[in-house]
């Protein structure tokens, strides 16, 4: 029996466990004979050590915000990783990897993290990995620590990323696919329908870490007089406790939701969500055609998410300085902003060459395979079907 193993690489739940969740029900779903096992890898090294990072990490963008900023752009953005930085990872995990691997013996590694993927690149051109490996991308950009060299397969977010990746770092266009961010397939796809003509519903997402910034639009909300909004509190019990002691009929919060076909039916239930630049949250609102509101952003990844999804018209960003209803309505009832919007919409789905959910099995499927087969052009044999 074939055996996927999945990389996220902290425990606290976050797009990177999303996307290894989604594709490992897809293959439940759609195929036999494969095993699958998901192993965030800091906790495999030292479960204190992975509290300890991850409890910093929340705390640093709490805190000091621009100087994560300024750090992630300047080590994994802008330039190349430090060599030093790069050292130490190795230092310190390499050999964790190396007996992970002889632990599980997968046949095939999907990283939904850039650590992982570096790590194993590392050791295939080290000659101590043939185990063929898949990097699924979660944000709207690559930063510099996802490995490239000796990884077999990449699942891109859009056609930009996939021309950079062919002209900077000459990656060969048969291992590339664009998939978009993948989601759930309980995240059905839909067209896009105005549900509540009298008083729209605004789904309102701050992340599962609470770190949206939601309650600075408290009293814009309680004095609310053309929305009702369902407010998703994820694991902010605070929030969710003092937006339920306003106790206002037009706004309901709600606590962290697991299922994703609960997700879906309330996607559908609304006219459009303001949220962050997440990936996930993000690519789940495209699919459903949902208007995507912008109003805060975390430092790092979610701000350079959210400089491509203003390029490309696929949001509105909202100004802090501006009453915020007064934005969604005049943006939501203008016709030709919905009209341009439309456009940006469509041409993000008509880029997405594998959508499918049994089109992506199919293709980890067939790179399963590489190690008794050499290594086929797995995309050429891809039938034409599978794509939609």
């Amino acid at each position: 029996m074939k055996k996927i193993l999945f990389l996220p690489l902290f425990r606290m739940q976050s797009g990177h466990h999303q996307v290894a969740e989604a594709l490992m029900d897809m293959l439940k779903k759609h195929s036999n004979g494969i095993t699958y096992k998901k192993i965030d890898l800091i906790s495999y090294t030292n479960t204190s050590l992975e509290k300890f990072i991850a409890n910093s990490y929340l705390t640093w963008i709490r805190y000091a915000p621009e100087t994560y900023n300024l750090a992630y752009k300047n080590l994994f953005y802008v330039h190349s990783p430090k060599e030093s930085v790069c050292k130490w990872y190795q230092q310190l995990f390499m050999n964790k990897m190396e007996r992970l691997i002889e632990e599980e013996k997968p046949d095939l590694i999907v990283c939904t993290h850039g650590f992982p993927s570096y790590l194993l690149s590392q050791l295939k051109m080290k000659g101590k990995c043939s185990t063929p490996v898949i990097n699924v991308y979660t944000d709207f950009f690559i930063n510099n620590v996802w490995g490239s060299e000796g990884i077999d397969a990449h699942f891109l977010p859009s056609q930009e990323v996939k021309e950079k990746l062919m002209s900077k770092r000459q990656i060969p266009k048969q291992t590339m696919m664009v998939t978009g961010i993948p989601v759930h397939e309980e995240i059905t796809k839909n067209s896009r329908v105005q549900r509540n003509t009298e008083r729209p519903k605004i789904l309102i997402s701050g992340g599962n870490s609470g770190l949206g910034g939601i309650l600075n639009l408290g009293d814009e909300l309680k004095n609310s007089t053309d929305f009702d909004y369902l407010v998703l509190c994820g694991n902010n019990n605070k929030l969710y406790e003092e937006i339920n002691t306003w106790n206002l009929p037009h706004i309901k919060p709600l606590p962290y939701i697991s299922s994703r076909s609960e997700m879906n039916k309330l996607y559908e239930e609304v006219d459009a969500i303001v949220t962050k630049p997440g990936g996930v949250t993000i690519s789940e609102s495209l699919r459903k055609r949902l208007p995507i509101f912008v109003h805060s952003r975390l430092p790092g990844q979610e701000e350079i998410n959210l400089q491509y999804l203003k390029q490309q018209g696929l949001v509105f960003k909202l100004n802090q300085k501006t009453p915020f209803e007064k934005q969604l309505l005049s943006i939501l009832k203008d016709q030709s902003k919905m009209k341009k919007w439309n456009t940006s919409i469509e041409s993000y789905h008509k880029e997405i060459e594998l959508e499918k959910p049994e089109g992506i099995v199919e293709v980890m499927k067939l790179i399963l395979n590489l190690n008794q087969n050499g290594t086929p052009s797995y995309l050429a044999r891809q039938p034409k079907l599978l794509y939609s």
